[in-house]
């Protein structure tokens, strides 16, 4: 799975890069809503966004791109965003737009089951067609784990590490032990993130996961001579 985050560089840009990932086969992309502060991200998706917000992004637009992704892009597409966006746009008017749009799943890391009550963000997702991705990390309690496995669908991805975003050298050496515990309460696959950043790191990741997230590190290559052939490259060679 990889990430963009619309608006960065630019709309048209997001949307191509999108097109790009599609064309060479990826599985899952997560388009990211940007919002102003994102608790979970490192400085290169921070960045991101700040640039985007800059540019006068909005949910509006970001929902106009993905109209226009679902008539040619067939992989399936995610929107990963904070729950302010989606509580100041309206739960469950998110939720059904999103549906509308053939969105696969929402990915909101500061949503907690315990809000359930309150706000209805799981009960807005199952009616409109959409998987509520829910995360899990090495400090997640095996109690947790339970009440988790009880609402997931789709898939839950697992953070490798405590921490924010960011394109790491090393893993988490505990990975195999840590995934092996989820698996024992979690019954769907499991996506991997966090740090993922080479094609040894992808291929680590699957020895344990059934999903490698591959966020920053996206970002990161584009940065660099701002070409989206270099973006295309590099995923050109993890998926090798």
């Amino acid at each position: 799975m990889t990430h963009i985050v619309a608006g960065y560089p630019d709309i048209k840009t997001s949307e191509e890069l999108v097109k790009r990932m599609d064309g060479l086969g990826v599985s899952f992309i997560e388009i990211q809503i940007p919002f102003s502060d994102p608790v979970a991200d490192g400085t290169t998706l921070m960045g991101a966004q700040k640039v985007a917000l800059e540019n006068n992004t909005t949910t509006e637009d970001v929902f106009q791109l993905m109209e226009r992704l679902k008539t040619t892009v067939k992989t399936p597409l995610l929107f990963m965003t904070y729950f302010n966006v989606v509580y100041a746009y309206g739960v469950e008017a998110f939720c059904k737009r999103a549906g509308e749009r053939g969105v696969y799943g929402l990915i909101v890391p500061d949503m907690p089951l315990d809000e359930e009550d309150t706000e209805h963000y799981l009960a807005a997702c199952n009616r409109h067609g959409l998987h509520a991705i829910q995360i899990v990390s090495p400090l997640t309690t095996v109690e947790r784990l339970g009440q988790i496995a009880t609402v997931a669908t789709g898939f839950v991805y697992c953070v490798s590490r405590d921490g924010i975003t960011g394109a790491d050298t090393e893993l988490n050496p505990n990975l195999s032990e840590y995934l092996r515990t989820v698996r024992q309460y979690i019954p769907i696959p499991l996506a991997l993130g966090f740090g993922i950043s080479t094609r040894d790191h992808v291929q680590l990741a699957l020895n344990h996961a059934d999903i490698a997230v591959i966020g920053s590190a996206v970002v990161n290559i584009y940065n660099k001579e701002k070409k989206l052939s270099d973006v295309e490259d590099f995923v050109t060679e993890i998926l090798r």
